[in-house]
């Protein structure tokens, strides 16, 4: 029995239908030090990879954010830089404080990570199995299918209501055996958030034994109650949270998983060692500055009404997104969109398969905005 996976571990996974012969390639993957057979968020970026992006290119297909982290943050990286020599677990031990007492939640429901796809696809192998399937939107954000299928796990795909929710409804009933129902809020690709209510009847009406997984990278943006108290009252849920979107830390890698201990102590088992110094010490310092998130929120929320305005104007079909991103309707197919864009120096987003003729657009500067209604003018 190879010792990467604890005897809890093991014991766990032969409930749920792995054999012992899987234990060898769990074991294989943690020693790598990496969920390396999935999609990450970075990984998943680079869908929309096309080469190297000329300097003065409008650059909006990866939901990132163009202004990068606040100016404390990178003050603290700068100044941590000369220690990076050590792995300085203290900084970690740090941001667990700070982000549980931002939460008012304890620092034993807080399990800090490389950004949030690192726990997402730990819930997954952890509470997913050939017996218990894993149950997401469709179109929406694609890594955990990738995590279940490495697991061996049946995947349900729900398509959004027609006000673009998840269909939590649906969701509950695509399985009895669920292992795990994943709720991105605001969804990604198209932006569009799912309503409290709507949570919490999934908790309260899911299969059982199964988990919810709400992932909350883009709830910052938007003037939703975020769900941290649900975890608070000990629901079966893990929540996760990213530095990547509106603190603009997508490449410096921190973020966070929240959930009762006994239920993160189920995904520790599947870590990947320790986490970026500069991203725990950068996460730690943006969480002190007291309006960073209103002044980028309403930031953003401006360059965007200006955009859907124009888009409105000029008859352009468009999910409205509530987050920093949305979906585009190219009438035709999204590669297309995307080639087309590129031609006229913007870089836009992919499509999903299951709206083949939208391309995801992110929310970029006013003078990247600018630049993409121009493009849009002559394309349209």
């Amino acid at each position: 029995m190879d010792s990467a996976l604890t005897k809890q571990h093991q014991a766990n996974s032969l409930a749920r239908g792995f054999s012992r012969r899987d234990f060898g390639r769990f074991a294989s993957l943690l020693a790598a030090g990496a969920a390396l057979p999935f999609y990450n968020e970075s990984a998943l970026a680079q869908l929309s990879d096309v080469g190297p992006v000329p300097g003065d290119a409008v650059k909006i297909n990866a939901n990132e954010n163009p202004l990068g982290p606040c100016p404390e943050a990178v003050d603290a990286i700068q100044t941590f830089v000369k220690n990076g020599g050590r792995y300085s677990y203290e900084e970690t031990t740090r941001f667990i404080s700070a982000i549980a007492a931002q939460e008012n939640l304890k620092p034993s429901h807080v399990l800090p990570s490389a950004g949030s796809s690192d726990p997402l696809h730990r819930v997954v192998m952890a509470f997913t199995s050939p017996t218990r399937s894993f149950v997401a939107a469709d179109p929406g954000y694609e890594a955990g299918f990738a995590s279940a299928a490495f697991v061996g796990a049946k995947t349900c795909k729900v398509p959004l209501t027609k006000s673009y929710e998840h269909d939590v409804r649906a969701m509950a009933a695509a399985d009895p055996n669920a292992g795990v129902l994943y709720v991105c809020n605001p969804n990604n690709p198209t932006g569009t958030l799912t309503s409290r209510a709507d949570i919490e009847w999934l908790l309260d009406n899911k299969p059982r034994g199964s988990m919810v997984l709400l992932d909350e990278a883009y709830i910052h943006y938007t003037d939703a109650p975020m769900c941290s108290d649900l975890v608070a009252a000990d629901k079966d849920l893990i929540l996760l949270r990213t530095f990547s979107k509106l603190y603009g830390m997508a490449g410096l890698r921190a973020g966070a998983a929240f959930g009762r201990p006994d239920l993160l102590a189920k995904i520790k088992g599947y870590s990947a060692g320790a986490l970026p110094v500069t991203g725990m010490v950068g996460a730690t310092a943006s969480l002190q500055v007291k309006n960073l998130v209103a002044e980028r929120k309403a930031n953003l929320r401006m360059i965007r009404e200006d955009l859907f305005a124009f888009l409105q104007t000029k008859n352009i079909s468009f999910v409205p997104g509530t987050a920093s991103c949305f979906m585009l309707d190219a009438k035709r197919p999204a590669a297309d969109f995307v080639n087309a864009m590129q031609a006229r120096n913007i870089y836009v987003g992919r499509g999903w398969p299951a709206w083949p003729t939208y391309s995801r657009i992110s929310i970029g500067t006013p003078e990247e905005m600018a630049k993409f209604k121009t493009a849009l003018a002559t394309y349209f």
